[in-house]
């Protein structure tokens, strides 16, 4: 019966635990993959962009305001302000930057996981100057973990308020919380020029047969385990 009881509790235990998994921040810094862009279309108003992230095979694809794409910039140093808190390394300069400059009409801009992925992380270059504070307006909650100067123009951390990351001259980067699938935001305010870069730690979410099967096999446990009591 001690046999029997313990099985159960594991398997309540178990189940939690899958549970809660996708929402799940992890506790100490650990390294990211950062996109490697690529596919990039610029227009006016609107572009396009498709990332890939280390040899995990996931992808991206973004939509939205892309007024150009920089390889080899900016240095994302000091490094201190592109990694801290649970994000292990800044993003490698060699990676580049999609360029935005915001505004009323600019849109709606909608980065699109291959697949779900846990807790993605954005990098958020140059947001604002002095007397103009703008602003990512997500649809989804982040939280800041890392922020400060760059090494090309100063400045201080990123900031927020609810959704929406400000910056006057601001830097740093923010983290997505649990299973993601899709981030959307817009840039509502004006300036000349702000950027971003995305990446992913690359723990992508079990499929339900992942599930299926890992419960299929407490319940095995649990068969034997009641064939023993029994004899």
């Amino acid at each position: 019966m001690l046999t029997i009881s313990l099985f159960r509790r594991t398997a309540a235990s178990a189940v939690v635990t899958l549970g809660t998994l996708g929402a799940a921040l992890p506790a100490v810094a650990g390294p990211i993959d950062w996109a490697s862009w690529s596919g990039i279309g610029t227009g006016t108003t609107t572009g396009a962009a498709s990332a890939a992230f280390g040899a995990s095979g996931i992808t991206a694809s973004y939509s939205g305001e892309l007024q150009n794409f920089f390889a080899n910039y900016p240095s994302y140093n000091p490094s201190g302000t592109f990694s801290g808190g649970t994000i292990g390394n800044a993003p490698p300069s060699a990676n580049g930057i999609i360029q935005v400059y915001g505004g009323s009409n600019s849109g709606v801009n909608t980065l699109t996981f291959s697949q779900a992925v846990l807790n993605p992380v954005m990098a958020i270059w140059s947001l604002g100057q002095g007397g103009i504070n703008a602003q990512f307006a997500f649809n989804t909650a982040f939280t800041i973990e890392s922020g400060g100067p760059s090494a090309e123009y100063g400045g201080a951390s990123i900031t927020s308020a609810g959704n929406t990351v400000f910056g006057s001259e601001g830097n740093g980067t923010i983290q997505f919380t649990g299973s993601v699938t899709s981030i959307s935001w817009t840039n509502p305010v004006a300036e000349n020029w702000y950027g971003f870069t995305v990446g992913t730690s690359v723990q992508a979410i079990p499929e339900p047969e992942t599930y299926a099967l890992m419960l299929a096999g407490l319940a095995a446990v649990g068969f034997v385990a009641r064939r023993r009591s029994a004899a």
